[in-house]
C-alpha cells in the first residue's frame, strides 16, 4: 500500500469536480491516499468523492475593490488552514483543477515547497490557473491549444479525465438510427440556467417535418420553471419526450443517444468525444474569454459537431441544423467516427502518470 498522499484541489462546479474525481479514483486505484481540498460550494459534489479526508477551505472571489479585498482575506485564511492540514498530512503532491477554491491549497503547497500540478480543462487558461501556471511545477491541459498561457509555458496535453462509466462508452460502437427507426436525442445543460436550451430546443424539434418528429425519442434537461412548457410543446408535436431538471444516469443516456444538443463546456466536449457522439452545440456566450467556443473547435475542426453561436440561435436556425443532421444517418455515423478521433479515453491515467512523475 502506497503511503503517499495526493491532495486534489477543486470545487465550485461539476466542470472542476468531475475530472478531479476521475483523477482521485485513478490515484486511489494505484494505492495513493487521496485528500480533497475544496470549499463549501464544492460540498454538493463531494458526497461520493473517493477521498479519505475532505478539507473545506475558506475561499472567495468577487468584483470591485471591497469584494476583492474580502476575497483576498478569505483566501489567506484558506491558505493558513491548508498549511496547517498539510503539516499533518505531508502530501507528496497537490493537484489543482482551477477555480478560486483550488487557490488556497495550491498557494499553501507552494509556500511549503511541495510538488504542485495544475490541470486546465478548457482551451483557455482560467484566471486562477493563469495566476499560478508560472509557479507550479507542471501544467497539464485538455486541449492542444491553451489560450492566455504565459509565454514559454510547456503544458502536457493529457486530455480531460472523465468518469469511469463515461470512459466505458469508448469501447461500444455507435449505431446510427435505422431507416424509419427511433432517433434518440439527448438535450443537456438546461438545468443550470440555460434558458436558450430549455425553451428553444423543444420548439425547434417540434418544427421538424412530421416524418422526423414521429421517430424522435427525446430526453431533455430543463430549467424547473420551463419543464411543463417543454412537456406541452412535445406533447402537441407528438414527440415522445422525458423532461427533467437533472439526469443522474448520464452514461446510460449518452450510450443510447444518436445526437446530443447542449453547451460546450470542457467536460461535455470530452465526454462527447469519448462516447463518439455527434452533437449540435451552443457555446455559452458569457463564458470567460469565450472558452466554450474554443473548446468546441476540437469537435468542429474534425466535423464531429455543428456549432451555433448563442446570438444566432433562433427556432428556425436550430430546426434547420437539427433537420440536416437527423435526416442523414450516414452523416451521423461520420460525425461519430470523427468524434472518436479526438477522444483521449485514458486521460485520467495520463494525468495520474504525470502526477506521480511530478511527485517524484
Amino acid at each position: 500500500m502506497n503511503s503517499k498522499v495526493c491532495v486534489v484541489a477543486a470545487g465550485g462546479t461539476g466542470g472542476h469536480m468531475f475530472p478531479a474525481e476521475a483523477l482521485a479514483r485513478e490515484m486511489a486505484a494505484r494505492g495513493w491516499r487521496v485528500v480533497l481540498a475544496t470549499d463549501r460550494r464544492g460540498e454538493q459534489y463531494a458526497a461520493n468523492f473517493p477521498a479519505e479526508e475532505k478539507l473545506y477551505l475558506d475561499a472567495a472571489t468577487g468584483s470591485g475593490p471591497v469584494a476583492l479585498l474580502k476575497a483576498g482575506v478569505a483566501i489567506l485564511k484558506g491558505v493558513s488552514q491548508a498549511r496547517s492540514a498539510f503539516k499533518r498530512l505531508d502530501p507528496s503532491i497537490v493537484v489543482g483543477f482551477g477555480g478560486y477554491p483550488s487557490a488556497p491549497a495550491l498557494v499553501a503547497a507552494l509556500t511549503q515547497g511541495r510538488a504542485t500540478l495544475i490541470h486546465e480543462q478548457n482551451a483557455v487558461l482560467g484566471r486562477t490557473n493563469r495566476m499560478l501556471a508560472g509557479r507550479v511545477k507542471r501544467v497539464a491541459s485538455s486541449f492542444p491549444t491553451l489560450v492566455h498561457a504565459p509565454a514559454g509555458l510547456q503544458a502536457d496535453v493529457v486530455g480531460s479525465p472523465v468518469r469511469a462509466d463515461i470512459r466505458a462508452l469508448f469501447d461500444r460502437p455507435y449505431s446510427a438510427p435505422a431507416a424509419d427507426g427511433p432517433i434518440h436525442v439527448l438535450v443537456t445543460g438546461g438545468s443550470q440556467g440555460a434558458r436558450i436550451l430549455s425553451e428553444t430546443t423543444p420548439r425547434a424539434l417540434a418544427a421538424l417535418p412530421e416524418a422526423l418528429r414521429r421517430r424522435l425519442k427525446v430526453q431533455q434537461q430543463s430549467r424547473p420553471e420551463t419543464m411543463e412548457t417543454a412537456r406541452q410543446i412535445y406533447l402537441k408535436a407528438g414527440i415522445d419526450a422525458e423532461v427533467a431538471p437533472f439526469f443522474r444516469d448520464m452514461a446510460a443516456r449518452l450510450s443510447a443517444a444518436h445526437l446530443v444538443v447542449g453547451r460546450a463546456g470542457a467536460s461535455t466536449c470530452a465526454e462527447l468525444a469519448v462516447a463518439a457522439l455527434p452533437s449540435v452545440l451552443i457555446p455559452l456566450k458569457i463564458a470567460t474569454d469565450d472558452h466554450q467556443t474554443l473548446n468546441a473547435r476540437a469537435l468542429t475542426d474534425v466535423g464531429a459537431a455543428e456549432v451555433i453561436r448563442e446570438d444566432d440561435v433562433t427556432v428556425q436556425r436550430l430546426t434547420a441544423a437539427l433537420s440536416d443532421v437527423l435526416s442523414d444517418p450516414g452523416r451521423l455515423a461520420n460525425m461519430s467516427a470523427a468524434a472518436r478521433t479526438v477522444a483521449i479515453p485514458d486521460a485520467a491515467a495520463r494525468l495520474a502518470d504525470l502526477a506521480e512523475a511530478t511527485a517524484g
